[in-house]
């Protein structure tokens, strides 16, 4: 045999194990350290460790979440929290409102509670792939649930959250956006999969001859600034125009509330040179043609159009190469191509005995499919920038919100995996507990239809409370 020195394959561009299912080990330690922690968590942030976070935490309609977790530790009912997801801090605030909030009102309105109160959170699988194995160690002792947001059934988790709701000693928190949006002040469209795990429970509970109601809770999250930070807002503008090849024209330390047209105009010279640059990109590599815009009333309504065609064109292109169907929104057809390169990546069973061509075929064809999945993530860091989102409502906290958004896309671009987001200032955290929605009171109308019909009225109650959620988390919105 010859001696060869073998240049290896980086990992992210080789096939991997299987992605398994996490189970929940909750540590009741490990959720004290993380409670007391948490003052440190929400002011800090470890990339980098600056303080600026969250300062101030307000909730509103406490009572009713005192009130109802009571009710959930008496067994007269169960409970499924649906919160808004905003960004990734939101799981933090969750936690304030369940170890501080909570107790505090409690003991306010005279109630009497057990520890541990709290909840079980469903996460998405993914998380992990970008966030370090440690998270899904750090998460089982929290009691979390791990779901593949692109299966179409995933059996393990769904299995896992049934349980749960019916018979864990906690509620279930689960956010039915599926995905964060940047917009504290624009709610996506929900998923109907909250309304039918609260419908299963219902379900459950009936087969096991149980009277408790089933209700889920909206929870509302919104963030403001204490101070509004236009002069760092000016600077981030400033780098995102370097990085992009434009003209800088930074304002100064006198930036404010005064210079919201000229931050309004830098805005969209961004999103225009970031659209042609990526128009000329899909233009020259990939031989993609984009059709004239239609005149519109403003620049901020052709640059939309012009944004909805290319990730059109980069959604195309990986549904083209993993054989899928571009059914739905962009959030779910994100998801199914997701899903898709993650069949291809982690295919590997750990038992199994394969040749070494094999192995580097496997490799590859997890190379491709990363490198296709880049399209994907690409629409993911654009979906949610609009201009009217601006013309609404021009405050601080929307610039802010589609400055940071841009940044997160460019981010991607420069193949950044995990960027280091800006912090602009100290931030307020508002939550509101909206009015709970009873499924079971569903489910009994949905009794007097014939059982032929059954199947049909379940859908459409699905749909129904989905609907509801809809319109009730739209009302915490400030």
């Amino acid at each position: 045999m010859f001696p060869i020195r073998d240049r290896v394959t980086p990992r992210e561009y080789r096939a991997q194990p299987k992605l398994e299912f996490i189970p929940q080990r909750i540590n009741r330690v490990m959720l004290r350290l993380v409670i007391l922690g948490l003052p440190i968590f929400l002011r800090f942030r470890l990339r980098p460790w600056l303080p600026v976070g969250i300062s101030q935490i307000e909730v509103t309609n406490a009572e009713t979440l005192a009130e109802f977790y009571q009710r959930f530790q008496a067994g007269k009912v169960r409970l499924l929290f649906a919160f808004r997801h905003v960004e990734v801090d939101d799981p933090l605030c969750l936690i304030y409102l369940f170890s501080r909030t909570l107790p505090r009102t409690a003991r306010k309105l005279g109630i009497s509670l057990r520890y541990p109160f709290y909840s079980h959170p469903i996460y998405d699988r993914g998380m992990l792939l970008w966030g370090g194995k440690w998270l899904g160690w750090l998460f089982s002792k929290w009691g979390a649930i791990p779901i593949h947001r692109g299966k179409p059934l995933d059996r393990e988790a769904i299995r896992a959250a049934r349980d749960l709701l019916v018979n864990g000693t906690m509620p279930v928190a689960i956010a039915p956006e599926g995905a964060t949006n940047g917009h504290s002040e624009r709610l996506s469209p929900l998923k109907s999969g909250v309304a039918q795990l609260g419908w299963w429970c219902v379900e459950d509970l009936q087969k096991a001859n149980r009277s408790e109601e089933v209700f889920i809770v909206p929870v509302g999250i919104q963030y403001s600034y204490i101070t509004p930070p236009w002069s760092k807002l000016d600077r981030l503008l400033g780098t995102l125009e370097a990085d992009l090849g434009l003209t800088v024209s930074c304002i100064g330390s006198s930036a404010g509330e005064k210079d919201k047209e000229i931050f309004y105009q830098r805005l969209l010279n961004l999103g225009e040179a970031a659209i042609s640059q990526m128009e000329a990109f899909y233009r020259d590599y990939y031989q993609c043609q984009f059709p004239e815009p239609p005149s519109c009333d403003t620049p901020a309504e052709t640059l939309e159009i012009r944004l909805r065609a290319l990730l059109e064109t980069a959604l195309h292109l990986c549904e083209s190469y993993f054989d899928l169907q571009g059914k739905g929104t962009l959030s779910d057809r994100c998801r199914r191509i997701e899903e898709a390169g993650w069949n291809r990546i982690y295919c590997q069973n750990k038992d199994e005995v394969v040749s070494p061509v094999r192995r580097g075929l496997e490799d590859w064809m997890a190379h491709e499919s990363a490198i296709r999945m880049q399209h994907m993530r690409l629409v993911e860091g654009f979906v949610a920038v609009t201009g009217t989102y601006l013309r609404e409502k021009p405050s601080i906290e929307r610039f802010a919100e589609t400055a940071l958004l841009i940044f997160d896309a460019i981010a991607h671009l420069k193949g950044i995996t995990i960027p280091r987001r800006p912090r602009l200032g100290w931030r307020k955290s508002h939550l509101t507990i909206g009015a709970p929605i009873s499924v079971t009171q569903f489910w009994l109308k949905c009794q007097e239809d014939s059982p032929k019909k059954y199947r049909q009225a379940t859908k459409k109650a699905v749909n129904d409370i989905t609907t509801q959620l809809q319109i009730a988390l739209q009302d915490t919105i400030v």
